[in-house]
């Protein structure tokens, strides 16, 4: 995994982007607007979307955004759509929106005109929501531009308002015994900013997982741990797969085998919509990742 060093741009432009952050902030949704969202068994949920962005190694511009779209609760990938796209904005931290989720909107709107009929109820994106040092994440971005439920997930501790990675965190993280413990992630204001999740009963790290739009906490938490079949959740972990795969192919570059248990999930291929059918740190923030 390359890091990418952070280019600072004109204090206009990040100006413009912070405005621009405030002013989609005021639309985010931190509640739950789906009937499944509020049923224990998320009854009336068929479709649960991921996202992902891949950088070439060693090219800081070219890239492929990956979308998917798995079935729930079976997590059998039924669309997916995987393009090269070349990336102007640079990286900065905090603002790694700008740089991403435009190529992610755009997959939303080719599937929402190709098979309106697989556009997922809930998208899970790479990266945190309202944990984020202005309260809008990339999760938050995405899912206020496509109007989309969407859930961060970060791989790793965004440490903002006063939460660190202390002793006293990797406290609690030990104290997580089984798939699905948590505890909250209060910040230093008093606000729950996200819930660190044990998603699988033999991943030793957490994951974080906070709200982008559009639906509650509990509700993105119980969703996340109900998508893992290993420690990320499939959506997310299945675009990972499929972006990486979509270089290799498109590039001719060699890159690693994908390890036994992604080979065998790569062999569920995308269905057609029936005729007739209606931040090294992970997550926001993260340098971008680059694969062979």
């Amino acid at each position: 995994m390359a890091k990418e060093a952070e280019v600072r741009p004109p204090e206009e432009t990040l100006s413009l982007w912070k405005r621009e952050q405030a002013q989609l902030k005021a639309l985010v949704v931190d509640g739950d607007t789906e009937a499944w969202q509020r049923d224990a068994a998320f009854s009336g949920l068929r479709r649960v979307g991921g996202v992902d962005v891949s950088f070439v190694k060693g090219d800081s511009v070219r890239a492929c955004a990956s979308l998917v779209v798995l079935s729930y609760p079976e997590l059998e990938v039924v669309y997916e759509d995987c393009c090269m796209v070349s990336l102007t904005a640079p990286y900065v931290s905090g603002f790694l929106a700008f740089r991403e989720v435009p190529f992610l909107v755009d997959a939303v709107r080719r599937l929402r005109e190709k098979e309106p009929c697989l556009v997922p109820q809930v998208l899970f994106v790479d990266g945190n929501g309202v944990l984020h040092h202005r309260g809008f994440g990339v999760a938050c971005h995405l899912g206020v531009l496509t109007d989309l439920p969407c859930v961060g997930v970060a791989k790793k501790l965004l440490q903002v308002d006063g939460l660190e990675n202390d002793a006293q965190h990797k406290e609690k993280i030990r104290l997580l015994q089984a798939g699905g413990d948590s505890f909250p992630l209060v910040g230093g204001s008093g606000t729950v900013l996200g819930m660190a999740l044990k998603s699988h009963d033999h991943s030793s790290k957490p994951l974080y997982v906070s709200v982008g739009h559009k639906i509650s906490l509990e509700a993105a938490v119980r969703l996340t741990r109900g998508c893992c079949r290993f420690r990320i959740p499939e959506p997310v972990r299945q675009a990972d797969i499929r972006s990486r795969d979509y270089i290799r192919r498109t590039l001719g570059a060699p890159g690693p085998p994908a390890p036994a248990q992604e080979r065998s999930q790569k062999a569920q291929g995308p269905k057609v919509c029936p005729k007739g059918g209606s931040e090294e740190p992970e997550g926001e923030d993260r340098p971008p990742k680059a694969h062979s």
